[in-house]
């Protein structure tokens, strides 16, 4: 139980770094050498950002990158027990016969630990032991693969689906590199994924007695391979013909006196094991142009105002500073200074209206570099600001006469006088006189009718 409250809360940590940590706001463009690989990231481990990418969201095969989901299904069920014992069958032995996987060389019978099995399906990727996986924690082969695709969906996997725990090539097992990076960035939640990963042999004795050193895949790892980086920590391999060759790592340098976690993820890239292995060389100098070319820039402190709100309701103040909820730190190459850097403000409202508590979320900023947004930071009152009384009052008057029953009263009342005008009007218009017919008289006329 435990451990599914941690999952829900780490699903959680990823939503809410989604929104406030650009995972894909920021990539610089490599031009000092050339990568084959037809889909991936480099990314800041510290900060979230993407330094570069690649057709990070274009459909790609995983190859055995597939068995970092099939590790966490292990470590998260209710079963899972490093010290608990599993045993090699003939089903297992059976699925890889005629696909080419790489197998452990082990009998059927042999007898292990869970965390021995764990071993052999992340450092050394053997097939049998990611189908004997399957068939121990998922009850089935199909079973197992609906709990990897349910928890696709759960961490937001939109562009993930698998059908096998092993990463052999099928139409129906693919992801992207921006899948991929979620995917690792969760897994590395779990010590023991992070002790596999990050070493280059291990040994395991069965209960039969066979004894089994196991090699390490990710050859920035081993010192007996021109390929090893001494910066590099984890993470694994894949391949199949149709996948190319593919490698999700980690490395951690100290420079200028911090350290500096990266992972970098290539897909696809070319097999030519006579010549060189590019997935190596080229995360090799990612990492050194990560290394050497960007640093930690500290945009704002917490303790510093970054912009003014105008306030409403309070006789205190006029305008509010607003901080930063925390303190902002990019990875940003190191000529960047603040010239470079523009910080632009956005209010939940054009005004604060009091009473504003001090924490509270007014609006957030955009910061950006190279106008691109490299993050998002809320805004938030570092004061608390009261309420005026007098000020209140007036607006619960004021409220009164505009609210939109007193518009109605001001209208009926508009109306009757209108009316009384007109009929004021009418009654106090003059009527119009009834002309008299004039008749003309001769004056002889009226002298006889004097007489």
């Amino acid at each position: 139980m435990p451990k599914k409250v941690f999952s829900i809360f780490f699903i959680c940590f990823l939503i809410i770094a989604s929104v406030f940590v650009p995972i894909s706001a920021s990539a610089y463009e490599v031009t000092s050498f050339e990568i084959t690989a037809q889909a991936g990231m480099l990314v800041s481990l510290d900060t979230g950002e993407v330094l570069w990418e690649k057709n990070a969201d274009q459909k790609m095969y995983p190859a055995s990158i597939t068995k970092i989901m099939t590790a966490i299904i292990m470590v998260e069920s209710d079963i899972w027990n490093p010290e608990g014992k599993v045993t090699l069958t003939k089903a297992a032995l059976d699925k890889t016969l005629g696909t080419g996987l790489a197998v452990s060389l082990m009998n059927e019978g042999e007898e292990f630990t869970q965390l021995d099995l764990l071993y052999m399906v992340l450092l050394s990727s053997f097939g049998d032991c990611a189908y004997l996986a399957a068939d121990v924690y998922g009850g089935s082969l199909e079973g197992f693969v609906d709990m990897m695709n349910d928890k696709a969906q759960e961490l937001g996997l939109n562009g993930t689906h698998y059908s096998n725990p092993v990463g052999l090539h099928e139409e129906e097992t693919y992801t992207t590199a921006r899948d991929t990076y979620k995917l690792c960035v969760y897994a590395k939640q779990y010590d023991v994924i992070n002790e596999i990963t990050s070493k280059s042999r291990y040994k395991i004795v069965t209960t039969k007695g066979t004894t089994k050193t196991l090699s390490t895949t990710n050859f920035l790892l081993d010192r007996s391979t021109n390929y090893f980086y001494q910066y590099a920590t984890g993470f694994k391999t894949g391949f199949t013909n149709a996948a190319g060759r593919c490698l999700v790592s980690t490395a951690t340098k100290e420079t200028r006196g911090k350290t500096y976690n990266y992972m970098c993820i290539l897909l696809k890239c070319p097999n030519n094991p006579n010549i060189k292995r590019y997935e190596f060389t080229e995360s090799r100098e990612l990492y050194k142009w990560a290394f050497n070319n960007f640093s930690f820039k500290e945009i704002a402190k917490s303790n510093e105002p970054v912009c003014e709100i105008p306030v409403e309701m309070s006789l205190e103040t006029d305008f509010l500073p607003l901080y930063f909820k925390k303190p902002f730190i990019s990875v940003l190459p190191n000529e960047a200074d603040d010239s470079t850097i523009v910080i632009k403000t956005h209010f939940k409202n054009k005004t604060a209206t009091a009473p504003i508590k001090k924490g509270d979320v007014l609006g957030y900023a955009d910061v950006m570099y190279a106008e691109k947004v490299i993050g998002k930071v809320d805004l938030i009152a570092n004061d608390d600001v009261k309420v005026s009384g007098l000020l209140q009052f007036w607006e619960l008057v004021k409220g009164i006469f505009t609210s939109e029953y007193m518009k109605a009263v001001y209208l009926i009342i508009g109306l009757v006088v209108v009316g009384f005008i007109l009929v004021m009007i009418k009654l106090n218009w003059p009527r119009k006189r009834k002309k008299m017919k004039y008749i003309p008289y001769k004056e002889k006329d009226f002298k006889n009718n004097e007489n």
